[in-house]
């Protein structure tokens, strides 16, 4: 990409996108020059426009028609000209407000909570994707003794997170049994996020020591048998209704192709991995998701937690000439104020 763009292409490619944002419509030349601040005339503004196809920051989808921006247009819109303004304080108390979470409320409760705020304020669809089980904090487990052979694993997280297994036992392991391998397992494993867990389980095991203590090793053949059932987390969407009526998304074929990735979540982790893997607003622009059911959106993601342990990652899906400007700070305040609620469960 061509960063040494001219003061005048900056302009005029700002002003593009800015009018294509509003209207959804290809933009002419004599449009661009009525505007605020463009003091040339349309057949400059004109000869520029056709100087940013070439480049192919700009398409045109008619002859007779404007242009629009492209992918690559909009990539460096956003890097080189955009201009994030700080949320303002209507929209923080909003947010706060919806995010004003009991210690008592299920973690998912809040994600809800955290989505329906989200798809509210941006006028897209939220996506928020609740605390990755491989990065919770872990509290304790336990096993119960549902019958001979069969027992549930109940992990407990920091955040107030619980998650269930049902493993396969010896059928002469009895509930006092459990009862020591639940105490030996919780003075061994507190504190831990269920990665470091899985870690931890496999490095005793390979310790000498354990097998000269039966209920030691026990304890960790149970709990390497419970750790080996990980489920993904799940994905929370909403706003879906959101997209009706966007010209872009006027095809109802597509609009179904859409709405069916949105209930793949296989798809949305796939964006959640991509968003967990660096920090701070991440933005994927159409074929940058670099997935083919997500082509024509944009979505704008951040991780939520800490920066040295993300506990998942929440954002909004909508067109790619979304208001860049207005999304971008909701959702870094949103995951900012998700990971503070979820610093003081901890």
């Amino acid at each position: 990409m061509n960063n040494d763009l001219s003061a005048r292409a900056q302009q005029v490619l700002a002003a593009v996108v800015m009018s294509y944002i509003q209207t959804a419509d290809p933009v002419g030349s004599r449009t661009v020059s009525k505007l605020s601040g463009i003091n040339v005339s349309p057949a400059t503004v004109r000869n520029v426009m056709a100087d940013l196809e070439d480049m192919g920051m700009l398409s045109q989808p008619h002859t007779s028609a404007g242009r629009v921006p492209t992918d690559l247009g909009l990539r460096f819109y956003i890097d080189t000209i955009l201009q994030v303004r700080e949320l303002d304080d209507q929209a923080k108390q909003s947010l706060k407000k919806v995010l004003s979470s009991d210690p008592t409320d299920d973690i998912a409760e809040v994600m809800t909570a955290a989505g329906k705020a989200l798809s509210t304020l941006s006028h897209q669809v939220a996506v928020v994707a609740v605390p990755t089980p491989e990065q919770e904090v872990y509290r304790h487990m336990e096993f119960v003794l549902l019958n001979p052979g069969l027992v549930l694993v109940v992990f407990v997280a920091k955040s107030g997170g619980v998650q269930n297994r049902l493993i396969e036992v010896e059928p002469d392991i009895t509930r006092d049994d459990l009862d020591k391998y639940t105490k030996y397992l919780n003075e061994l494993l507190a504190d831990l996020t269920l990665k470091e867990v899985r870690d931890r389980v496999a490095h005793e095991m390979a310790q000498e020591k354990v097998r000269f203590d039966k209920i030691l090793s026990k304890a960790l053949l149970l709990g390497r048998a419970a750790l080996d059932k990980g489920n993904p987390g799940d994905v929370i969407v909403q706003g879906q209704s959101n997209l009706f009526g966007l010209p872009e998304f006027n095809n109802v074929a597509r609009l179904r192709q859409i709405f069916e990735a949105f209930e793949q979540k296989s798809i949305l982790l796939r964006l959640v991995e991509k968003a967990l893997a660096a920090q701070g607003v991440q933005i994927f622009i159409g074929s940058e998701s670099e997935m083919n059911d997500l082509e024509e959106l944009t979505a704008v993601t951040s991780p939520y937690g800490t920066e040295d342990s993300p506990l998942g990652a929440l954002g909004v899906i909508g067109p790619t000439r979304m208001d860049y400007s207005k999304v971008i700070p909701i959702v870094a305040y949103t995951a900012k104020l998700v990971s503070r609620i979820l610093d003081q469960r901890i």
